[in-house]
């Protein structure tokens, strides 16, 4: 999980927010991560984070079983044509039941999957540099986006994050 966190801190304009006790956030969202393109590292003013790690279950999401000690997923926003190579199916139609708490392999996201996101829990040898690449592809579609519409980078009253 620590070699993910940094090398998405490494990629140019990268906004990594770790949220811990003391913070602003709130509690649920303790030891997971936020990725997003923010090269001024103000929380943008719209959309979601283009990527995630999770470190538990979340009262709608527990597909993944991620409570145990030592287990925790990355989660991937992908385009269309992506999520259909990885998956082998079209996000607004899944149908093939997964075993979500399955370690080391790309699957739709439980929950958000037909919104285009997919997911592995644990990454390791079989999938870790895949997720690094699906990470800078996403952060380079949102640097784009950012930088077409650069009004929508952020909002002056929200707080700024440091990661």
């Amino acid at each position: 999980m620590e070699q993910i966190i940094a090398t998405v801190r490494s990629f140019d304009g990268a906004l990594v927010v770790v949220p811990a006790p003391g913070g602003d956030l709130p509690e649920i969202a303790w030891g997971d991560a936020f990725f997003s393109y923010a090269p001024d590292g103000r929380t943008p003013r719209r959309g979601q984070p283009y990527g995630t790690i999770v470190t538990k279950d979340y009262p709608d999401d527990t597909a993944s079983d991620l409570d145990p000690p030592g287990r925790w997923r990355v989660n991937i926003d992908v385009d269309r044509p992506t999520f259909h190579e990885l998956t082998g199916e079209d996000p607004r139609t899944l149908t093939r039941p997964r075993d979500h708490t399955a370690t080391d392999l790309v699957m739709p996201h439980p929950v958000y999957g037909a919104l285009g996101w997919i997911c592995v829990v644990n990454p390791a040898e079989r999938t870790t540099d895949l997720v690094i690449r699906l990470l800078h592809h996403a952060h380079t579609t949102a640097r784009t986006r950012s930088e077409r519409h650069p009004n929508l980078r952020h909002d002056p009253g929200l707080m700024s994050w440091s990661p």
